[in-house]
């Protein structure tokens, strides 16, 4: 901090040779909360010269005995088991909120409200009424908001849209994207976990998965104008966790959406997670009038690149390693050809709201904001509507 009280800027950290720290508080120790707080270590002696040292000064979690390993094991100073009371530490600047969908919105909104900056898993909300409770108290605000969107911080999507930006594959015609996993299978006698109930998690495939997809055909390719879907619920009873009889599955267990772009675009989207042998496969392909090109996260430091222009030269598709230094992010890894992996996304996407709240930069638009997740919701909230009612859906904000 620097001695006014408020965060060191850039001129300072120059003059003092050393970056400013950020207190952080994390909300959830699971999945989530383990990924994020193995990107804040990571992130000063990578990130380097790094723009804000990240300080781990507490954890929060419901269940006393896994919040106080987690503090153990990640390297947090102390616990707190409610959100309330971590909210009132004033050595917290930021707020990461990796807990369940249900306990996105109230706890970023009471953040926003203590000037505590704030980091939200996706989807951001359960519903679009939600998610725009949480972007109407981060816009009347002055701290920095992030979704947490990790994809957009993958080296080769990246590269994808500096291309794209930068007009190289022109007039883009489609957009098709799939996000397959399978571990609710069957064979994997998966019990009434909260990610298929509704009250908890809002949608299933929709918005666990399909949110990614949303997310980056608007971040790649431009807003969505339309869409018209079909939702899926292949098991509809799954045994309760206390083993007590069966409850309902009230979530999808797929979607598959058409979609139309405000630009002219079309473009496919479909996730699932009764998708046999795929493990994390979220794959995307943009046509466009000068060339195509299309990744796979379980390939995820290449991209595929075809340009019209080579036609004769290259017959198809040349596979890009995204591993040189002059590639987005790489420069602070490894040699090129030294791959990275999944979690290399969120040191990225950390770093990057690091540096707008102690630099006062904008979080959009390489950052998803709250308005990006409410826009998401709003769009997840179609495709179920469209696949109730049977009809095409005009998006609405």
């Amino acid at each position: 901090m620097s001695k006014s009280g408020g965060f060191t800027t850039q001129g300072e950290v120059q003059s003092f040779k050393s970056a400013p720290s950020v207190g952080v508080g994390m909300l959830g120790y699971a999945f989530m909360g383990k990924a994020h707080s193995n990107a804040y270590k990571k992130l000063p002696y990578m990130m380097y010269p790094p723009v804000a040292i990240p300080e781990l000064v507490a954890i929060c979690g419901r269940n006393e005995k896994a919040v106080t390993e987690a503090q153990k094991r990640y390297g947090y100073k102390k616990h707190y088991l409610k959100w309330e009371d971590m909210l009132g530490d004033k050595d917290i600047q930021l707020i990461d909120n990796g807990g369940p969908n249900d306990a996105h919105a109230e706890p970023s909104i009471a953040a926003i409200k203590a000037g505590k900056h704030i980091f939200c898993e996706k989807p951001l909300a359960r519903t679009a009424e939600e998610a725009k409770t949480m972007w109407d108290a981060a816009r009347k605000s002055k701290v920095k908001h992030q979704a947490a969107f990790n994809y957009r911080f993958v080296p080769a999507i990246r590269l994808a849209y500096d291309l794209i930006k930068a007009g190289k594959l022109g007039r883009i015609y489609h957009f098709r994207a799939v996000y397959l996993q399978e571990w609710v299978m069957p064979h994997y006698n998966t019990p009434h976990i909260w990610r298929l109930q509704k009250k908890v998690a809002g949608s299933g495939a929709l918005g666990d998965l399909g949110a990614h997809l949303i997310d980056l055909a608007r971040f790649l390719v431009g807003e969505i104008q339309s869409v018209s879907a079909m939702t899926k619920t292949f098991i509809e009873q799954r045994a309760r966790l206390d083993g007590k009889g069966m409850s309902q599955v009230d979530v999808d267990d797929a979607f598959v959406s058409t979609v139309q772009f405000q630009n002219g675009a079309i473009g496919t989207m479909e996730a699932t997670r009764f998708a046999g042998g795929r493990k994390n496969f979220g794959s995307f392909e943009i046509n466009a009038e000068k060339g195509s090109i299309r990744f796979n996260l379980e390939a995820i430091n290449e991209l595929e690149v075809y340009w019209v222009s080579d036609e004769k030269e290259t017959h198809g598709f040349r596979r890009v390693s995204v591993t040189e230094g002059y590639h987005p992010f790489m420069a602070n890894w490894w040699p090129h050809g030294h791959i990275i992996g999944w979690e290399h996304a969120m040191v990225h996407e950390i770093n990057h709201l690091l540096d707008c709240i102690v630099n006062d930069k904008s979080v959009a638009p390489l950052g998803a904001t709250f308005e990006d997740g409410y826009k998401c919701a709003a769009i997840c909230d179609a495709i179920v509507e469209s696949s109730n009612s049977k009809r095409h859906m005009e998006i609405e904000y």
